[in-house]
């Protein structure tokens, strides 16, 4: 069974910082790059970070540079966004998303997890 469950989600004071992970399973993990989109209330999905198969290339949102870092464990199949410094804004549900290696579209999702960041 192909699915994507993400964890780590909570509520947290501005300033805070956080540990999403997402693991897939039923997927050769390794082939895919992953990555973070996240929904705020009345708005729609945004891109946050995105990662290539094997960690070398990272790509993130202008809104998170510098705060946010998009790590993977392909031995776990995992992928992680480790946040610092959270601010109201970035209040959503995170979404983990992949995309097989050479396509241009995230196929596979899990059903989110929710931030709540209070100031």
């Amino acid at each position: 069974q192909v699915e994507l469950v993400e964890s780590g989600g909570r509520s947290v004071q501005a300033g805070g910082s956080l540990m999403l992970s997402c693991t897939a399973s039923g997927i050769a993990f390794s082939r895919y790059t992953m990555a973070w989109f996240r929904q705020a209330p009345w708005k729609e999905r945004a891109f946050v970070a995105s990662i290539n198969w094997d960690g070398s290339v990272t790509n993130y949102a202008e809104s998170v540079k510098g705060r946010f870092t998009i790590l993977r464990d392909n031995a776990k199949n995992t992928v992680y966004l480790q946040m610092r410094t959270l601010k109201p804004e970035d209040t959503a549900v995170y979404y983990c998303a992949a995309r097989f290696w050479g396509t241009t579209t995230y196929t596979l999702w899990g059903k989110g997890t929710q931030i709540t960041v209070s100031s």
